[in-house]
């Protein structure tokens, strides 16, 4: 490994602000974990529905077994780290035991503390675990009401008291649109977490992970983490949440209105910036709840939504929803098997990984022993030191010195994968712009 030439030392007072932006604790954490799944199951398992009408009754949930060690294996099967399992959905029926409402798991016929037996399996199997908690309810009659605070408040704290350690808090701002103009107490629901489950992060609706702004899997050219603070209010409102089935396909032939979210021409405006990482949220199935049927995501495109969240610094929120004999259907398993084998392929056979750390001259090359057939680069800046690259450029070489692969880029962040398919003897980074002198966690060379 040679340093080469073009001092990157220089920046002014503008660039110390932007580098003084630097991931929490549990931000750190969090982004060594990058990739986990949603379990959506619940009422509209039951009911066929993808949002509940606010009718339901604890009879309508005939679902008689569940099984948590299926799902978790799926989970490992596919290399996710993680579960995050709708606890409460739209229609307010819980899936635990919960003493503030006998609209419950625990009064049907399965009798069965839901997020007791996934967090449980989740615990066994090594597997983080965290609950999606709907803040609208259709069926609480105290919506709408300054004490159905109070009794939200009450059930994120049974959660986050009773079911071991929580990864990750996941909050929409959702709301039909026959439903009550209501302002959920944020402030107040986030002091809960903080105080309960301090490691935890919080999401979509939350100061932690920022909504990538689809669910089709999509990712902007340049996914920033520092970002202006408004942003961390952005998606408290329905029009910018998780949508409903119909709605999302809709959203698949749109891009987002706010591409450029973290330029140095677009901050140099914003005085308030917070460190604020995406979330790739998106469903194996055209829709989020087990449907009887449904186009199920091969394992190509998944692999290519890996590639583009995961590896374009974002964490992966995959859906995987199971059906109602409480078992994740077959096709889904064998298509995150292969999924987990491609995962697992992409760094299997290191032909060389170096530590850079900081990089004081615009380029450094990197030799390897022999000429060998590279299929995939990953970059990984040291993120607590900031998200610093801007623009880069990756060259390999053939043992004579003639480009056989050139890639230009942006942004690198937590994690930059880059497919290759090329022989070389070495590669040349040059970085071409960048917040003061970047700082290279690991680069990695893969067969």
């Amino acid at each position: 490994m040679n340093n080469n030439s073009s001092s990157l030392c220089e920046y002014d007072k503008e660039t110390e602000r932007l580098i003084s932006i630097v991931p929490s604790a549990r931000q750190l954490k969090h982004a060594e974990k990058p990739f986990y799944l949603f379990i959506h199951f619940g009422m509209n398992t039951s009911t066929g529905r993808e949002w509940g009408n606010g009718n339901e009754t604890v009879d309508d949930f005939r679902i008689s077994e569940i099984h948590p060690e299926q799902w978790t294996d799926a989970a490992l099967s596919c290399g996710a780290t993680g579960i995050i399992l709708t606890a409460k959905h739209h229609d307010g029926f819980c899936l635990w035991d919960t003493e503030e409402t006998d609209f419950n798991v625990m009064n049907t016929t399965l009798k069965t503390d839901v997020v007791k037996a996934l967090s449980d399996e989740c615990r066994k199997k090594r597997l983080d675990f965290g609950v999606y908690l709907s803040p609208w309810d259709m069926h609480e009659k105290r919506y709408g009401k300054e004490e159905y605070n109070d009794y939200f408040t009450s059930q994120l704290t049974e959660l986050l008291s009773n079911y071991g350690e929580i990864f990750e808090v996941w909050f929409d701002g959702a709301k039909g649109e026959n439903a009550v103009d209501f302002e959920y107490d944020w402030e107040r629901y986030y002091s809960v977490i903080r105080k309960l489950q301090p490691d935890a992060c919080i999401a979509i609706c939350g100061p932690d992970l920022r909504w990538v702004g689809n669910e089709a899997g999509k990712t902007r050219k340049s996914e920033f983490s520092v970002v202006p603070a408004y942003l961390s209010d952005a998606e408290k409102t329905h029009e910018k949440s998780q949508h409903s089935k119909n709605e999302a396909k809709k959203m698949k032939k749109v891009t987002s209105k706010d591409e450029d979210l973290g330029s140095r021409e677009l901050l140099k405006s914003h005085e308030n910036l917070i460190w604020y990482p995406a979330e790739v949220d998106v469903s194996i199935r055209d829709g989020w709840f087990h449907p009887g049927g449904g186009k199920i995501k091969s394992t190509d495109t998944l692999f290519d939504i890996y590639i583009n969240s995961v590896g374009n610094n974002c964490s992966l929120l995959l859906n995987v929803p199971p059906n109602k004999n409480g078992f994740i259907d077959n096709e889904d398993i064998r298509s995150l098997s292969s999924l987990g084998e491609r995962i697992k392929a992409l760094t299997e056979n290191p032909i060389a990984v170096f530590l850079p750390g900081q990089l004081t001259e615009g380029s450094v090359e990197f030799q390897f022993d022999s000429l060998a057939e590279v299929k995939y680069c990953i970059i990984e800046e040291a993120i607590e030191k900031s998200q610093r690259i801007e623009e880069f450029e990756i060259v390999f070489l053939n043992e004579k010195g003639k480009t056989q692969f050139r890639k230009s880029a942006t942004v690198v962040g937590s994690k930059k994968i880059i497919p290759v398919g090329a022989e070389a003897k070495k590669a040349i980074l040059r970085i071409k712009q960048s917040r003061s002198t970047p700082f290279i966690k690991r680069i990695g060379f893969y067969a």
